[in-house]
């Protein structure tokens, strides 16, 4: 980022949009990223914010499904999902219905009026895994198409778009790709879909000739066509840096370590603290991500009062205390550190002080 203020824009100027590459620089972040999904070269964009990213997709898609008429995606998905794919569907051009159902039913869901399923691999609340090839199977088995929002697994635990067949993926770069607040998000296409499915929203840096001033839209070839306007190339420069640390560990190592870190965090709890918390994060490895919650009726102050001991989770409502584990930097030591805390907070009931009560902008 440094190198991008002080010197490339500073001393530059719009030169370096050539001398550095920075027009590049969303399609070369997304090969970069590609291994870590296992996506092949040439199918992944960095860019936009996920939910933008999320909308270029959801769009897209459902012009390739004309006689169908639903989306389904998950009642317990994250909120900003649920609020895009209804704002796409009712731009789509033609009654399009959004149910927000039970996961759990989605194979009694699917028929041959659905154009598009929208699921989040890991539950943001639970951390739950969901089993990415055996659904996407199923929604191309009665012709649907399939997105998947990739926010809490990217970086976090092994990912094969590949294998699975997936249509259509998009994540974050602010969690476990270490990215930032507000980081760039990334979108994957696969390359059968390259050149047919459309960007809705088209802009003069997804154009072909961008510098030809053309008032026809020509897509430009590839992912490129999935970017819209001028990126934040002080935001891709962080997110490039942070990419770089995996050029050092391997998925199969982060997952291990994160496998071993939560098994540790909930044996723990559950010694020190047996029958205080609920454990609704799945004890199967297969269907955990790299979080645990646990449910507790005064979650909010718990966290709250974790938060003043150093100790850093997060509240997700109504009752979920939410700790994720970032291998890459997360030690073990770490894990005893906070269940100590934890225990110290339950047991001396600190966490009933009033002014742990008070609601923040962030929770």
């Amino acid at each position: 980022m440094l190198e991008v203020i002080d010197h490339e824009w500073a001393r530059g100027l719009v030169r370096t949009w050539n001398d550095a590459g920075w027009m590049a620089a969303p399609t070369r972040l997304g090969d970069r990223l590609a291994p870590l999904i296992g996506a092949q070269p040439g199918e992944v964009v960095f860019g936009d914010t996920l939910t933008f990213m999320l909308a270029k997709l959801i769009g897209g898609a459902l012009v390739q499904r004309p006689q169908r008429h639903v989306v389904l995606t998950d009642a317990a998905n994250f909120h900003s999902d649920i609020y895009i794919v209804e704002a796409m569907a009712r731009r789509a051009g033609r009654p399009i219905t959004v149910k927000a159902i039970d996961r759990a039913t989605l194979d009694e869901q699917l028929d041959d009026d659905v154009a598009l399923v929208m699921l989040t691999h890991v539950d943001y609340r639970t951390g739950e895994m969901l089993d990415m090839k055996g659904i996407t199977a199923d929604v191309h088995a009665v012709g649907a198409l399939m997105l998947w929002d990739f926010a809490h697994s990217a970086g976090a635990v092994p990912l094969d778009v590949t294998d699975a067949d997936v249509d259509f993926a998009a994540g974050c770069g602010y969690k476990y790709l270490n990215g930032g607040p507000g980081s760039p998000a990334f979108l994957y296409v696969r390359s059968s879909w390259q050149g047919i499915l459309e960007n809705p929203f088209p802009g003069w840096m997804g154009h072909a000739r961008p510098f030809d001033f053309e008032l026809a839209y020509e897509p430009a070839k590839g992912m490129q066509a999935f970017v819209t306007s001028s990126p934040s190339i002080i935001a891709l420069a962080a997110m490039e840096g942070a990419l770089s640390v995996w050029d050092r560990a391997s998925m199969k190592q982060v997952r291990a370590k994160s496998l071993a870190m939560t098994d540790l965090f909930i044996a723990l709890v559950e010694e020190r603290l047996p029958g205080v918390f609920e454990l609704v994060t799945p004890r199967e490895h297969a269907k955990r991500g790299s979080q645990v919650a646990l449910r507790h009726a005064d979650g909010y102050a718990v966290i709250q009062s974790l938060i003043e001991r150093g100790v850093i989770g997060d509240f997700r409502a109504p009752d979920i205390c939410r700790f994720g584990f970032a291998p890459l930097y997360l030690r073990y030591v770490d894990v005893f550190d906070a269940v100590e805390h934890i225990a110290q907070v339950m047991t001396s009931k600190s966490f009933l002080d009033p002014r742990f009560a008070v609601r923040n902008a962030v929770t």
